[in-house]
């Protein structure tokens, strides 16, 4: 497991206030150190014409062996094996693709990690990936660019997405602390908001669990995976950071880490990003017609 290593002195505290975690991690302390995730994605994102869509190698694929889900108490991992990786899109050499994690609020509130114009969506998805050249993930953390995150902002309609269907169909197997099982492996595009993969968000951050390592190659992308509000809830309210047999069961809800400040930092958007324009109210023009869309299909299916 990825994680595993990192969180091996980090799990007695991880519990603790996100705010606080800095008492316990150096590089937690957000008044010590300066590149920390989350930020919020706002006006202040500069156009990068050399940023083009990322190559995601074998993510067509469909991998050999298993897949394993896991809920680690913090949140829900599916540990992906060997035979995908990324690079392209300005990212600094090959990143071998570990896992998978999810981020999430509660049934009243919304959970992603990282907000678009100060817009929280409903869930975030991380795709995690260590640079080829680190023999462990201790090695990536002491480099400045030794993870490279894919984020996925998820949001919410009527109807199940059946490919996410291989996941959220195994909650239940995972639905406590310490909890393991084994998923078929499936091609990962199928996941992905593959004919929008050109526009995203790029900078340089860190991990949002301790120890917080400044080591990460954030792309934030702008299009949103979409699930149902059945898939939504199995998150929400079916999973929970106890063990079965906790004398008191406590929900795994709102584990994502607050907003930090961007600092000196560029934030940079792909070439096919939406335009950051002032008659949009700050948002990017193509992502205000895409949300209206939306919301307009939305509309039509709650009259019908």
């Amino acid at each position: 497991m990825i994680w595993a290593a990192v969180f091996l002195v980090a799990a007695s505290r991880v519990d603790a206030d996100p705010y606080a975690w800095g008492d316990f991690f150096h590089s937690c302390h957000p008044l010590l150190e300066e590149h920390h995730s989350p930020i919020d994605l706002d006006v202040h994102m500069r156009r990068d014409s050399s940023l083009e869509a990322l190559q995601l190698h074998g993510f067509d694929e469909l991998q050999e062996g298993h897949w394993t889900l896991e809920n680690d108490g913090h949140s829900v991992l599916l540990s992906l094996g060997s035979g995908m990786s990324v690079s392209g899109g300005g990212l600094p050499g090959l990143f071998h693709t570990l896992q998978l994690h999810f981020h999430w609020g509660s049934p009243s509130s919304n959970g992603s990690e990282h907000t678009l114009y100060s817009r929280r969506f409903p869930m975030e998805m991380h795709i995690v990936n260590m640079k080829s050249v680190h023999p462990n993930m201790s090695a990536a953390l002491e480099d400045p660019t030794g993870l490279a995150v894919l984020g996925f902002f998820i949001d919410v309609v009527y109807a199940d997405n059946v490919h996410f269907s291989h996941i959220s169909q195994k909650l239940s197997s995972v639905a406590h602390k310490g909890q393991v099982t084994k998923i078929r492996p499936f091609p990962l595009m199928s996941l992905l908001p593959k004919h929008n993969l050109s526009q995203y968000y790029r900078y340089h951050g860190s991990l949002t669990t301790p120890p917080c390592s400044q080591s990460v190659v954030w792309t934030l992308y702008e299009v949103p995976v979409y699930i149902s509000w059945t898939q939504l809830a199995q998150f929400t309210s079916q999973i929970f950071s106890t063990e079965e047999d906790a004398e008191q069961v406590t929900p795994l809800q709102n584990n994502y880490r607050h907003i930090h400040p961007t600092y000196s930092r560029v934030v940079s958007a792909s070439r096919d990003a939406g335009l950051v324009s002032s008659g949009a109210a700050g948002r990017p023009v193509g992502l205000c017609h895409f949300i209206c869309v939306v919301c307009l299909l939305r509309l039509l299916a709650s009259v019908l």
